[in-house]
């Protein structure tokens, strides 16, 4: 169940104060936008942890008892929070219920940074499991219908495509491009799909291929041969992954493919 499912449904029972990172300076141990939902006996998801969040949760949930309290509280990293870090974190503390379903599913998932999985094989599987734990928002697409599994956490979801590259155009823009079909001809008309985009719009911001460098080098020869440049085949990353990780196993693979797209900026 990813945190987005698991907050709205504590919600449809129980009211709750949901706790965002604004803004921040300096050394912190999270981004902008994190969240954490404060209910009276639980949470759900963290804004960094250690006497940080004691102190916001308490602050929540005098809140959710009282309706006082301030909306916009200043934390400053340092040796009255007993932590080291030097920085400041701005939290924003607002109060919600269940009316506020809708509009939360939407902010919140827009926080979410889109992936676009192309293969639903063995090591497809193994990155979805792995990327589904992170926040992003992942769109899975293979040409065959029958190969998705039902039980998918929410911010996965499926498309069959036939062609398969036809769904380069409804990827999401920003969107981080992963290729690993049952099939080379696939993978390569999903490359040229990618680069085509890339060319007209410069909207993604990393594509990778699953393979060796001896596959990219046979892709390479017949990517030139369809009229791409050197220039816009370097956008290509082909082996895939965090280098220094030997192994072969899916699992492997997946964590080391999941490190390196959240490497990647916008």
């Amino acid at each position: 169940m990813s945190l987005i499912v698991g907050l709205l449904e504590r919600l449809a029972l129980d009211a709750a104060v949901l706790v965002t990172v604004q803004s921040t300076r300096g050394s912190v141990p999270r981004e902008p936008g994190t969240w954490m939902a404060v209910f009276a006996s639980t949470t759900v998801a963290t804004v960094g942890g250690g006497h940080l969040e004691f102190d916001a949760i308490a602050h929540a949930r005098r809140l959710l008892q009282h309706g006082t309290g301030e909306a916009l509280v200043r934390y400053a990293l340092g040796p009255s929070l007993g932590q080291c870090c030097g920085g400041e974190v701005f939290l924003h503390f607002e109060r919600i219920a269940a009316a506020d379903t809708d509009a939360l599913r939407l902010r919140l998932a827009s926080a979410r940074t889109p992936v676009a999985l192309f293969g639903g094989g063995h090591v497809g599987r193994a990155v979805v499991r792995v990327l589904a734990a992170l926040p992003m928002a992942l769109t899975w697409i293979d040409s065959r219908d029958e190969i998705f599994p039902d039980d998918l956490p929410a911010n996965v979801h499926c498309e069959h495509s036939h062609p398969v590259q036809a769904a380069v155009a409804d990827v999401p823009p920003g969107a981080r491009v992963l290729i690993m079909s049952f099939s080379h001809a696939e993978d390569l008309d999903v490359v040229a799909a990618c680069l085509e985009r890339q060319r007209a719009h410069g909207d993604l911001p990393y594509v990778g291929l699953i393979g060796s460098k001896t596959k990219w080098a046979s892709f390479r020869q017949r990517l030139v041969a369809r009229g791409f440049s050197e220039a816009e085949l370097a956008h290509i990353t082909c082996p895939i992954g965090v280098p220094g990780i030997a192994g072969k196993e899916p699992e492997v693979i997946a964590v080391a493919v999941a490190a390196q797209i959240l490497q990647v900026s916008g």
